[in-house]
C-alpha cells in the first residue's frame, strides 16, 4: 500500500509530468491509487499524493468512478460555489484526519483526457464531482486547496497540519 503524502512533502509542490506509457505499470499504479484513496477514505487521489509526480488521477464519489490520465479541465459554469473541502495530503496533527474549509469552486467542469488504455475521456460535472475534479486537477499543478482560501483561512488550516 502506498502512504499518502502530507503537506510539506515537496511533491505536493511541483507541478506533474504527463504519462507517456501506457503500460501494465500505468494499470497497476491506477489500481494501488484506488487501493490507497479507500484506504484513506478518499473520494479523489492525486499522483502526487502517493509521490508518484505524473499527471493523473483517480476518484470515486457521486456514484461515479474512473480515473483520468493528462486531464484538461475546462469550465462550464464558473458560478462560485463554497462548500466544505478537505484533502487527504493536509490531514490534521492530531486526528491524522483531513481537515475541512469552505473552498471556492466552480460550479461546473468537463475534464477531458485519456484512459489507462490511452483511450479518450470526458466527464462533465457539477456539485461534488465538480470539486473533486477541480481538487486533484490543482494537485498535478503542485497546488493544494488551502491555497485558494482566504489568507486568515488558510492559516487557521495550517495551524492544525502537521
Amino acid at each position: 500500500m502506498r502512504d499518502i503524502r502530507v503537506i510539506g512533502d515537496p511533491v505536493l509542490r511541483t507541478p506533474a509530468e504527463p504519462v507517456t506509457e501506457f503500460d501494465r505499470d500505468l494499470r497497476r499504479l491506477i489500481d494501488e491509487m484506488f487501493a490507497a484513496m479507500y484506504a484513506a477514505e478518499g473520494v479523489g487521489l492525486a499522483g502526487p499524493q502517493i509521490g508518484v509526480s505524473k499527471r493523473l488521477f483517480v476518484y470515486d464519489c457521486s456514484n461515479r468512478k474512473g480515473h483520468v490520465i493528462n486531464p484538461e479541465l475546462t469550465v462550464d459554469d464558473a458560478a462560485e460555489v463554497l462548500d466544505e473541502e478537505g484533502c487527504l495530503s493536509v490531514p490534521g496533527r492530531e486526528t491524522g484526519k483531513p481537515l475541512y474549509a469552505r473552498t471556492p469552486r466552480a460550479a461546473g467542469v468537463t475534464v477531458s483526457g485519456l484512459d489507462r488504455l490511452g483511450r479518450p475521456v470526458r466527464v462533465r460535472a457539477r456539485g461534488l464531482l465538480a470539486r473533486c475534479f477541480q481538487h486533484e486537477a490543482d494537485h498535478l499543478d503542485g497546488m493544494l486547496y488551502v491555497d485558494r482560501l482566504a489568507k486568515d483561512a488558510a492559516r487557521k488550516v495550517l495551524l492544525q497540519a502537521p
